[in-house]
């Protein structure tokens, strides 16, 4: 695979701890293993955690499907369209360290508008720009959640997490099609992410223990925290390294 033993370690715990957030709140993913990914190996990205985020949400809406929204999601995905084309011709424009810094300040741009407290109604315009947002931001950098986060802060529980999987879901096909299409993932990619296939798994039966000791808030503030952390010391990497 190209990858030492040390390195898989790093970016399998990675992905363990960022699908057990992405199972319990809905989101976050890429937000917290995508910085981690970039640092051992960039050339991962966005393809391994666009596949990986795909085998959580399929467990998640498996589980929770009667909670989801689907006229909101229905208006998300066609939005979801022609950001995830744009979205898969900036990563086969980008090199890897202008995608490196893209990846941070998506990470940084995401958690403060997520910290500031706006709240945009989910109305179809809305729920489409959103959906827009997330394809290009989730194709690019594996991090498409903060814009659908912004427009569904109202929902909670199982219908946040039910609804932001289906999109996700559905979302992360189109990303991984579009992907391919451009030339931007590899055959090692495929290897590297079939021996990581494990990892969601481990963090969906994660999700079912963090549920019950830790409130959603609690948890997101932590990952906004580790996500935050990870963003600086990739842009550290990227700028000094």
């Amino acid at each position: 695979m190209g990858l030492s033993l040390g390195s898989f370690a790093i970016v399998a715990v990675a992905v363990v701890l960022a699908s057990a957030l992405q199972a319990s709140i809905g989101f976050g993913m890429g937000m917290l293993a995508a910085p981690v990914v970039a640092l051992v190996d960039p050339g991962l990205l966005p393809g391994t955690l666009v596949i990986l985020a795909f085998v959580v949400t399929v467990m998640v809406v498996v589980t929770e499907r009667q909670h989801i929204d689907l006229g909101g999601t229905g208006w998300a995905l066609f939005g979801r369209v022609p950001g995830t084309i744009a979205g898969a011709l900036l990563v086969a424009a980008l090199p890897e360290r202008g995608l490196a810094l893209l990846l941070a300040g998506v990470v940084l741009v995401g958690v403060a508008l997520n910290s500031l407290g706006w709240q945009p109604r989910p109305v179809r315009r809305n729920l489409v720009t959103a959906g827009a947002a997330s394809g290009l931001l989730g194709t690019a950098t594996s991090i498409g959640g903060p814009p659908m986060a912004l427009v569904w802060q109202q929902k909670h529980g199982a219908v946040l997490r039910s609804s932001m999987s289906s999109f996700f879901l559905v979302g992360s096909v189109l990303s991984f099609l579009a992907l391919a299409a451009t030339g931007s993932v590899d055959q090692r990619t495929l290897l590297v992410t079939a021996a990581l296939v494990p990892a969601p798994f481990l963090g969906w039966g994660l999700s079912l223990l963090l549920n019950r000791v830790m409130s959603p808030v609690r948890l997101r503030r932590t990952a906004i925290a580790v996500s935050i952390f990870g963003a600086v010391v990739l842009v550290a990497d990227q700028l000094f390294g």
